[in-house]
């Protein structure tokens, strides 16, 4: 499989229809957009575990800005975008008749996830979703916690574990515990996902999503939140695309990795 180096990530130059019947042979899918990415620039811990586990984890491409970045900056052309929204809906669909696909959702906040579950399994027609939890703020800082969830999890019968409680949080608990999950094939790092299946937050519509402003469609309604994110902490990125294109990048923390 081909992957393409954007900064320091290596992205998975993969169609959703491979994600769909394969997983890339992998456990774990981490849909990466501009925010995910600038985030691989400033955190050490969340570098340090993606690296160990990179046997295991697909990560894909889920913005059209990097897609166009790559394309035009970098020379590199992806196949596909994937939005990581788009994915859980892909796959509950597609397995939808496959009894060994049960799901687990852990994030968003009280009682949205279940909501989710409920919308899930009434479209699938059968209880696709075994599980739901919200954990409480901070949940992933208290170890009893962690592993009580570990053990719901567990107890679930689920195959599958759709984690959406932000970047880069829900990626570094997935690396953490995934290996106390025997019974989960398949993680994935999900965002907002729950709250959009749960209908707890809009989607952009399909158009926007197609030409790329699915970001200023979220800060738009959710200014507040999202405002320095998007435009402050992702500036950057085009910035190193740039120094990338140029050969004057470096990976912030390769000297850490080659000690």
């Amino acid at each position: 499989m081909q992957r393409i180096r954007i900064l320091n990530v290596d992205v998975d130059n993969v169609r959703q229809s491979d994600l769909l019947t394969n997983a890339c042979g992998k456990r774990i899918i981490v849909p990466i957009n501009v925010d995910v990415l600038m985030k691989f620039q400033q955190d050490a811990e969340l570098y340090r575990l993606i690296q160990a586990r990179r046997g295991d984890i697909c990560i894909c491409l889920d913005s059209q800005i990097i897609k166009a970045v790559a394309a035009i900056v970098l020379g590199k052309r992806f196949v596909e975008k994937i939005s990581g929204s788009d994915l859980l809906p892909a796959f509950y669909r597609h397995y939808a008749h496959d009894y060994d696909m049960r799901i687990f959702l852990l994030g968003a906040m009280g009682g949205v996830a279940r909501r989710a579950m409920e919308r899930i399994n009434h479209k699938v027609e059968r209880n696709i979703v075994t599980d739901a939890l919200s954990p409480s703020y901070g949940f992933e800082n208290r170890p009893q916690e962690c592993a009580d969830i570990v053990g719901r999890i567990n107890a679930s019968g689920a195959t599958m574990l759709v984690v959406g409680v932000g970047a880069p949080k829900q990626e570094k608990w997935i690396f953490r515990y995934a290996d106390q999950l025997p019974n989960v094939r398949l993680f994935l790092a999900a965002g907002a996902t729950i709250d959009f299946e749960a209908g707890n937050a809009p989607r952009a519509p399909v158009f926007i999503s197609a030409w790329g402003f699915e970001w200023l469609y979220r800060l738009l309604h959710e200014p507040r939140r999202l405002a320095k994110r998007y435009l402050i902490d992702n500036v950057p990125f085009f910035w190193l695309a740039v120094k990338q294109r140029l050969g004057a990048y470096r990976d912030p923390f390769a000297a850490q990795e080659a000690s």
